[in-house]
This record gives structure tokens, sequence and C-alpha cells, in this order.
């Protein structure tokens, strides 16, 4: 499949030009109806076949199955969840944690990656560091500086303010080196680049399916890596009879891998989302998307002159920032002429997001309608 024969079923791009693909994926009409027919067969048709539960309960191993092909997992390494934010979460509450323990994440960190720290720095004691960047990019100097103390690494490996890819595989050596582990926030990678968790090495890897991945909201997914919980004893916050190998045992056990983060009842509709975009991305070729991308993220920074453009100016994923005067004042203004961008916190600036879906007449579009906001 083309990536242009996609676009043409995707009803939200047919009256606006859409660059907010790392904030939220417009999905096509196939992966919507893919959700509604999950169900749909969910209440109409399982209660009287073979129930509603095994219904649900296959949704989300097709699911599991989809997004470990997408990662170079295994399907017991994948537990479903609702989101980005929900699995660092459940991370976040399945270890032990004092006043000894330190969690090291970067200062170009999501709220995702920030308030879940926050929150154990207050109640258990915990000593939050923050590596400081530049340009989006991180010193492995002061990734081993940090490493002797730390219990966990928080890191993106794609940066959602300046689009720059770090280095994961040599942070997580260095971490494990010296015996801390690494939870890799990669929403914004599958859909626009190829992932390889293998590769990686990390503990864990958490994403959601709604923005490159074209997934509906609540499509989230998190990476275990396999013998983790029982080298470090994970026991999650949350127990349910997902999490456990016989829900009516005298005494539960936790299942093994990744099915212990997984709680109760949850609909399978956005999961069966999930599986149906990843179908489509698939059909593509996630090399072939990026490829896509590169050239068109190119031709966008093409037309950005150096003092405005924050990302780097080689390729390195769809996300572009551009300094401009008045962030919040210009996506207003590009809003009015039908052009869908974001403004950020830190830089301040506005983000354009380019995905294979879009077009060349699309990048055009936005830089003729920047030329009035240079600063």
């Amino acid at each position: 499949m083309d990536p242009r024969d996609l676009r043409e079923t995707m009803p939200a791009l047919e009256s606006s030009t859409y660059l907010n693909w790392g904030a939220g994926g417009p999905s096509p009409r196939r992966v919507v109806e893919a959700a509604e027919s999950s169900l749909e067969y969910h209440e109409y048709e399982a209660p009287t076949a073979e129930g509603q539960y095994p219904a649900a309960f296959e949704a989300y191993d097709e699911a599991r199955a989809a997004v470990a092909g997408l990662l170079g997992a295994t399907p017991e390494e994948i537990a479903l969840t609702e989101s980005t934010t929900d699995g660092i979460n459940r991370v976040a509450g399945a270890l032990e944690w004092d006043d000894d323990d330190v969690v090291v994440r970067t200062d170009l960190e999501h709220s995702a990656g920030i308030l879940p720290w926050q929150r154990l720095e207050r109640e258990r004691g915990i000593d939050v560091r923050v590596l400081e960047t530049e340009d989006g990019r991180l010193d492995l100097e002061a990734v081993k500086a940090a490493a002797s103390d730390a219990t966990l690494f928080c890191v993106s490996s794609l940066t959602w303010t300046h689009g720059t890819r770090l280095p994961i595989a040599e942070i997580v050596d260095i971490a494990h080196e010296a015996g801390a582990l690494v939870l890799v926030d990669a929403v914004q990678a599958p859909g626009q680049v190829p992932v390889d968790v293998r590769e990686w090495g990390a503990d864990f890897v958490v994403a959601a399916g709604h923005k490159w991945l074209l997934g509906p909201f609540g499509s989230g997914f998190l990476y275990a890596r396999e013998g983790l919980e029982r080298e470090r004893d994970l026991v999650p916050a949350a127990i349910g009879y997902r999490s456990v190998v016989d829900e009516n045992a005298d005494e539960y056990r936790y299942a093994p891998g990744a099915r212990r983060f997984e709680v109760a009842t949850a609909s399978p509709a956005p999961h069966a989302g999930l599986t149906e975009a990843i179908a489509c991305l698939e059909e593509i070729g996630i090399e072939a998307i990026e490829a896509r991308i590169e050239t068109l993220t190119n031709r966008l920074k093409d037309g950005i002159a150096d003092e405005r453009l924050l990302s780097p100016r080689a390729f390195e994923s769809g996300l572009v920032t551009i300094d401009v005067d008045d962030p919040e004042g210009t996506v207003e203004r590009l809003s009015e002429e039908g052009i869908v961008v974001r403004s950020l916190p830190e830089p301040e600036a506005i983000r354009a997001s380019v995905h294979a879906f879009n077009t060349r007449e699309d990048v055009d579009r936005l830089l003729e309608a920047l030329e009035t906001a240079a600063p």
C-alpha cells in the first residue's frame, strides 16, 4: 500500500492541513471500523456465543501479538495499558522504593516521565535527579556520572521537544553496568521509525497507539523484558484477575511476564483498533514510512532559516521545532487558516509533526503561512 492511499481514508485530513501527529494521530476509517466492529461483536453476538470475556481475551491476545511484532518482542513481554502515562505509573508502582533510591531523568521528559517520580519523591523520599540537555542532546558522560547512584533511568527515545533521537542502547549499557534499570518512553517512535527493543536492551518500554500508529485513544502498551519480574520481584500496585495465574486459587500467584501489569476488565475496542492500525502500517512498511517522513521533513526544514530551526537540520524524526514570535498566537492564527500544529512550553516555539500521510502541498502551505510569523 502507498501512504497516499491510506491518507484518502482519513476523514480528518479532508478539511485541514494536519501536522500534529506527535500529539494525536487521526485514524483511518478501517481502524475506527475495526474498533466499532469489535465493540459490536462483544455486545451483540458474544454474549450468546462464546461469551463476552472470551471475546475480549481474544482481542487482547491479538493486540499483544501485533505490538510484539512491531517492537521485536514476544507477546509474553507485552502488557496492554491505556496510555504512556498509565504504563509509566504501572512500572513505578511495581518497584520497592525508599529514600536511598535515585531516579534519573532528562530535562526533556514529558509530564508522563516527570509526575510519577515527583510523587515518589514526595511520598517515599526518593531522590530525583535531572540530566540537563542541550538542543535535544544528552551527554553520555553525564549519564555515566549519574549512573553510580541510580536505581532507574527514565528517558525518551525521541524527544518531544526537538525531535532528536537519544542513544538508548548506549544509555542502557551504562545504566546496566551500574546496576540500574532503564525505562524508555517511546511514544514518539512506533509508527514513524523502526523500533527494536532487543537492540535497545531496555528493561521497560512504554508507548501508546494514538499518535504515529494511528490507533484510538486508550490503546497503550508496556514492554517488560523477559525474566525481569523474577530478577526484580516486580509486584504491581494494582491487582486483578488479569494479573494472576488463577483468580480462584486460595493463594494468588502473579502471572509471569508482562501480564502481571494488566489488571481487570477493559473494553477490547481500543486495542482491536490498534491491531488494525499496526496492520495498516505494516502493509506500507515502517521503513517506507520513515523514508517518506524524511523526504517531507527535509522539504520543511529547507524552507526554515537556521536561526529559526530548533530541531537538527539532518533528519532524525518527523518532529520539527520552529522559533516564532508568540507561539500560542501563531498556533491560533495557523488554525484559522486550517493548519494544525502545536506550541511548546520549552523551548518556547511551535512544533510541526510530519507523517508519511502528509503531502508536499501540506508542507508548502505551512511554510507559506509561516513567512509572516518570523521573529
